[in-house]
């Protein structure tokens, strides 16, 4: 079984696009949430989704975009990108947003989905020493988690040693991958990175194939119109930062 794993969409319909182009064959797809949020086609983007599977957790744009959840953690750039987006979503996409899980969900046997942290599905967790306790207390050896979008692997080995693994690439350009073997009597927690907005100084869309059989992940990075995606905000009347930001990767 091979699994498609998004996360941190955030309504940028040609990053996702182009990675749904990119990815190879795959019979799930599951989605860490924050599907709206930032950018300009929110209600293409949740229909993209809701096409995809129905297999999501709820992420924290996705609960204050669809008022489950107000703005007082927002800074005043996601705030009114939220209230806009709030605005612009038909009825049928907030109320599908609205009914979202809180995660953790385990569609599977030994692997579990959040946004934020099991513990906490706000948490930003991005070193192993984030991770440790989380890892420790798991009871499943497979985490996926996205939030901080920034693609990395945070590890307990078998001898209780926390790590973190963050994907090389050769350049910031083209399609590339990198692959991590899943090894046993390890506990894992993995970010895909985010295809909307990613923060890690790579403006391509990052996600990730799980190969459940083979035991084996792919990391992807790839490009995509990041110009039209700024056209878009711009033309939305959106915070300009929120453009500016998909080519810095940011």
């Amino acid at each position: 079984m091979r699994l498609l794993i998004l996360s941190d969409i955030h309504a940028n319909l040609e990053a996702l696009e182009a990675c749904l182009d990119a990815a190879p064959e795959h019979d799930h797809v599951y989605n860490l949430g924050d599907i709206v949020g930032y950018g300009a086609n929110p209600n293409e983007v949740t229909a993209r989704s809701r096409e995809l599977g129905n297999v999501f957790v709820r992420g924290n744009h996705d609960k204050a975009c669809c008022g489950v959840s107000d703005l007082a953690s927002f800074n005043p750039i996601a705030g009114t990108a939220a209230l806009w987006t709030r605005e612009k979503l038909t009825e049928d996409h907030l109320l599908f947003l609205r009914a979202l899980p809180h995660g953790p969900i385990s569609p599977i046997e030994d692997l579990q989905l959040v946004h934020g942290s099991p513990r906490d599905e706000d948490e930003y967790i991005l070193a192993a020493s984030d991770a440790y306790v989380l890892l420790s207390r798991a009871t499943v050896p497979l985490t996926f988690f996205g939030h901080t979008h920034v693609q990395r692997c945070l590890v307990l080995d078998e001898q209780g040693q926390g790590k973190s693994f963050a994907p090389v690439y050769k350049s910031a350009k083209s399609k590339q991958t990198v692959k991590l073997e899943i090894k046993k009597n390890t506990k894992y927690m993995v970010n895909p990175g985010s295809i909307g907005q990613p923060r890690d100084n790579d403006p391509r869309a990052a996600f990730l194939l799980y190969d459940v059989d083979a035991a084996l992940i792919t990391f992807y990075r790839v490009p995509y119109n990041i110009a039209r995606a700024q056209e878009k905000i711009f033309a939305a009347g959106l915070p300009e930062r929120l453009a500016i930001r998909l080519e810095e990767g940011r």
